[in-house]
């Protein structure tokens, strides 16, 4: 296994590729991608108001 897959692994495992995705889905559609800060308190907010992320 390649460092470059090691990293890509701990990137997912801790959260951080989710942004490298969006970036990268940004490009592919031609958008202009939100700031980083506004990435994290837009997925903060989906997962605190999702059904899937609450235990119970």
């Amino acid at each position: 296994m390649s460092v470059a897959r090691v990293w890509r692994l701990v990137r997912e495992f801790t959260g951080e590729a989710k942004w490298d995705d969006y970036l990268g889905e940004c490009r592919r559609l031609g958008v202009e991608p939100m700031t980083r800060r506004e990435f994290e308190r837009h997925r903060a907010e989906h997962l605190e108001s999702s059904a899937r992320s609450r235990c119970c």
